[in-house]
């Protein structure tokens, strides 16, 4: 069985890559797409660029032309739960699209016909999660992550995403994989570090703490890894 690994930035799977054995690069629809084993496993590893459209692209490429029939994604988010701190793990319950907006037709935040507004995670890899946070006492947090195409740095953005989805992190791509993986019956998990604390000075935090938080999210997927074999 073949594993989807996904981040948006090469600076993601970058700590992934140097983990497994022998990959081999395809280049597909203007992007790199990396085949390798680990520990007896099949993975396609790919970062998509940053957003929702070239996530939900690399998903379903990943899952249509790759034939993965799992999806794992590594990365960094915004914190908007006060309790969350740069280095923290986050594991997303349910995703949602904070930028998704037809309230004009009475519908609320994030919702379209024949949609929702969350997507839940699956739970054997919640599970997984937990277990690997025992294992390793990691203060593992969980909870609804945001999804939208805007890096939020604004306090007043910030508090209107928690309090309308009641949301613990935000991000620009997790939302978009989910709807891609429940359409096509795909288990998904999203696993977050955190790298900045979604207000003005999330630019200069993110930039500070990106490759370290990155760092941090793959070594945890990997443990999930050793967990899955």
């Amino acid at each position: 069985m073949k594993i989807a690994i996904l981040g948006a930035m090469k600076e993601e799977i970058a700590p992934i890559l140097a983990k497994v054995e022998n990959y081999k690069k395809i280049r597909y629809a203007n992007n790199d797409f990396y085949t390798a084993t680990y520990q007896g496993l099949e993975l396609v590893i790919a970062y998509s660029k940053i957003g929702k459209v070239f996530a939900a692209l690399t998903a379903t490429i990943m899952i249509e032309k790759f034939g993965c029939k799992k999806l794992l994604f590594s990365g960094v988010a915004g914190a908007i739960n006060s309790n969350f701190k740069i280095g923290d793990l986050v594991i997303a319950t349910a995703l949602c699209q904070h930028d998704l907006d037809i309230t004009a037709f009475g519908h609320p935040f994030g919702f379209v016909p024949e949609g929702d507004v969350c997507i839940a995670t699956d739970k054997n890899f919640l599970d997984i999660a937990r277990m690997v946070a025992s294992e390793k006492n990691i203060d593992l947090k969980e909870g609804i992550i945001a999804t939208g195409d805007q890096f939020v740095a604004d306090e007043k953005r910030k508090f209107w995403i928690a309090d309308e989805f009641k949301a613990h992190a935000v991000e620009m791509e997790g939302g978009s994989v989910a709807v891609v993986c429940n359409a096509l019956n795909v288990p998904f998990f999203i696993l977050r570090a955190i790298s900045d604390s979604a207000d003005m000075d999330a630019g200069f935090d993110f930039e500070e703490f990106l490759e370290e938080s990155s760092l941090i999210s793959a070594d945890f997927l990997i443990s999930m890894l050793d967990r899955l074999k």
